[in-house]
């Protein structure tokens, strides 16, 4: 379906070379003050054309808020977001009518809907994003506004160049409590924190795009001041959420949270989290966090962290051996205009979804509490 969340629910709608795309967010309350300002900056941290490590689709993504809103103000109604497609070429993908191109989802939509988008990869594009991306800078503002949350996401490893992501690790615990978006951006289009690894990361990206080929990576992402309490024993904890809106982006292939799977590795006497009394705040923090924030899928207010594989993208300019529709050998050489690595521009789309989650359970939450307090004792 095209719809995520309960309380705070975003539907996206477009395809890659539609004339536009965009979302309807329902369940924003009222009085959030909110202009295109407030969504634009994300928006243009996911645009194509940032840097010669990205596709080379030129567009603006500029946002126009067009329902909900009024003088910059919510007003609890639906709000509608479009942004419009400009650098569109359909008639670059003439030859996915012969072949479904290899490892893309042409053969799956075909499958399920008996056609499919004639350009790009129709609502498998990462175009569709620009809905998510839209809603998610809403669901943050009302997140910081009510509890100063936190939400960076960055670039930790490229093929096989990666930074140092190791729970029990002071340096790595010290970029997930300091790191910042400008922090992130700052240090170039492949936006990796570990001045280290980072140079390496870029040349690894630019080795396959000179090939026509792709690259995939992972983004980890913080949260940091997340409210104690959210999330939904048993099926809905607050991790197989988070799971959820990471696995549904285009080109994920994993997820990982605290330890993952690093954490299988340590004994339960060294792996624990050890609880400590914080005097200052009055109350029971962990003296370790390789659990990442979430104990019995309930926030626990530690920092949450988690990372997301991306795959190698899917659609190449190298002729690929494959078959036909109809079965018959041959060989494709797709064209238009792809990332070579769709890691780097991961970054705000990561950040979006965890927004949407977050605030989406911190309404459920809310709404118990007020119901609780409105009980006869």
């Amino acid at each position: 379906m095209s719809s995520f969340g309960t309380l705070f629910k975003v539907t996206t709608y477009g395809e890659s070379h539609c004339k536009s795309v965009g979302c309807i967010v329902d369940g924003c309350p009222p009085g959030l003050k909110l202009t295109e300002d407030d969504i634009q900056p994300q928006l243009t941290r996911r645009r194509p054309g940032q840097s010669k490590l990205s596709t080379p689709r030129n567009e603006a993504d500029a946002v126009e808020i067009q329902s909900g809103t009024e003088n910059g103000v919510s007003l609890g109604s639906p709000i509608g977001m479009i942004v419009r497609n400009k650098d569109h070429r359909p008639g670059d993908y003439s030859e996915t009518d012969l072949y479904p191109r290899p490892s893309h989802a042409d053969y799956t939509y075909i499958q399920k809907y008996g056609l499919k988008s004639g350009s790009g990869g129709g609502r498998s594009s990462a175009r569709e994003t620009i809905g998510r991306v839209a809603a998610g800078a809403i669901a943050e503002k009302i997140l910081y506004e009510v509890n100063n949350v936190e939400i960076v996401a960055f670039v930790s490893s490229i093929g096989e160049v990666s930074m140092n992501r190791n729970a029990q690790d002071p340096t790595f615990q010290n970029i997930l409590n300091t790191i910042t978006r400008e922090q992130v951006d700052n240090v170039g289009p492949v936006r990796c924190p570990d001045d280290g690894v980072r140079d390496e990361m870029v040349k690894v990206i630019e080795k396959y795009r000179d090939a026509k080929d792709s690259i995939g990576g992972v983004v980890t992402c913080v949260i940091r001041n997340c409210p104690i309490g959210l999330g939904e024993p048993c099926f809905d904890k607050l991790e197989a959420k988070l799971a959820h809106a990471m696995l549904s982006l285009p080109a994920t292939k994993g997820f990982e949270i605290g330890s993952g799977f690093l954490g299988t590795q340590i004994p339960g006497s060294k792996h624990n989290d050890p609880f400590i009394h914080d005097a200052e705040n009055n109350r029971l923090r962990t003296k370790t966090n390789n659990s990442g924030g979430i104990q019995g899928g309930i926030s626990n207010g530690e920092n949450i962290y988690f990372s997301v594989a991306f795959k190698s993208a899917a659609t190449i300019s190298q002729e690929q051996e494959t078959a036909t529709y109809d079965g018959k050998h041959g060989v494709l050489a797709a064209r238009g205009r792809h990332d070579p690595s769709v890691t780097p521009r991961a970054v705000p789309i990561v950040e979006a979804m965890a927004a949407l989650v977050l605030c989406d359970e911190f309404m459920i939450q809310q709404a118990r509490s007020a119901t609780a307090g409105l009980l006869k004792k």
